[in-house]
């Protein structure tokens, strides 16, 4: 396996309805850019791994332990492991940039589309 590869020809993982996860996994966590149709709903839930991220383009609503914001390109984000946390993702989508530890191993038993054109900048 190489270490190098194309963001554009990661096959996703459909995390949500409407919500695309093109992953990066190494040993110990995972980096994924998220891509978040308009409108789209990330139910409340939680698990074991630790995240983090960075809003990259569009905007959403994130409620982290029952605090909510609206976040825009440039804020950043940190949900604590079994932290109950949704999403709703804004009128023109948004795309973020996800990293969890540990990985997420639970994702590889998820439907993987063909790739798409993507939506970041």
């Amino acid at each position: 396996m190489s270490a190098f590869d194309e963001l554009e020809a990661i096959r996703p993982h459909a995390i949500w309805k409407g919500v695309l996860a093109r992953a990066v996994t190494g040993e110990r966590l995972t980096l994924a850019v998220i891509e978040l149709d308009p409108g789209a709903v990330v139910a409340e839930h939680s698990h074991d791994n630790e995240q983090l991220g960075i809003v990259l383009s569009g905007s959403m609503v994130l409620r982290v332990a029952g605090e909510e914001r609206e976040l825009g390109p440039g804020e950043t984000y940190a949900v604590g492991p079994n932290t109950p946390h949704q999403a709703v993702a804004g009128a023109e989508g948004a795309v973020v940039i996800d990293v969890f530890a540990p990985r997420r191993d639970d994702w590889d038993a998820l439907e993987r589309p063909e790739p798409r054109a993507p939506r970041w900048p």
